[in-house]
């Protein structure tokens, strides 16, 4: 029986949907993040060294890093139902994509989330319009012309596939459903780019992921 050791609000959700899509049993156990910190309980590490999720365990297998994950179930467990058929041009971009939503979509994302805390921590007055300009102007001049540049070519792929490999669903949409879903709810993506918004409705519509969901709970794209 796989295990998933699920964070609230945090990419493991993803890997509910990606069990439900393939129909594979497991069992969820539940960590919580502290409150104050919005960090992961150093239970976590019990499971993995670095105590992040999502982390799954099969059997006496222990397999961290949602992307590895994704890639196990679906070699493991997906057969044809997620994944590519044959080889050439549709791996590649099967490939390309799964990496892409961590490895170049992600850190952007994630560094503008940063310099948005920035903004709003504890700190001495005095030094509070300081970090807030260096916030703003990060934001602008680095930051946000680098986010664009990946929403929109996102968007300019998702105007002509209304899957990231075409007209079927793969292991690469799930992958990359974390950074959309939460460029979306953050307001990051709009009615400026239509086909992103209708993928994540797509997403949103599968019984699968409400499945998920339900079993999930509470999912606010931390």
């Amino acid at each position: 029986m796989i295990t998933v050791h699920h964070l609230n609000n945090s990419r493991s959700q993803r890997v509910l949907w990606m069990l439900e899509e393939l129909g594979v049993p497991y069992e969820i156990q539940r960590y919580e993040r502290d409150p104050k910190t919005m960090l992961a309980p150093a239970s976590l590490k019990k499971i993995h060294p670095l105590g992040k999720s999502p982390v799954i365990t099969d059997g006496d297998l222990v397999v961290a890093e949602s992307g590895a994950i994704i890639e196990y179930l679906a070699h493991t467990y997906g057969k044809d139902t997620l994944l590519p058929e044959g080889g050439g041009q549709a791996w590649l971009d099967y490939t390309y994509w799964l990496h892409y939503a961590e490895g170049s979509l992600m850190p952007p994302l994630v560094m503008r989330l940063v310099f948005q805390k920035v903004k709003t921590s504890p700190m001495p007055f005095f030094i509070k319009p300081v970090a807030k300009g260096i916030a703003d102007k990060t934001n602008e001049t680095f930051v946000g012309p680098m986010i664009k540049t990946h929403l929109d070519f996102v968007e300019a792929h998702l105007a002509k596939n209304t899957w990231f490999l075409g007209d079927k669903l793969s292991a690469a949409d799930i992958q990359m459903s974390f950074p959309l879903e939460a460029s979306v709810a953050r307001g990051i993506v709009g009615k400026n780019r239509p086909h992103i918004t209708a993928w994540v409705e797509r997403v949103h519509a599968r019984p699968a992921y409400q499945k998920a969901l339900e079993k999930g709970g509470k999912y606010d794209f931390a």
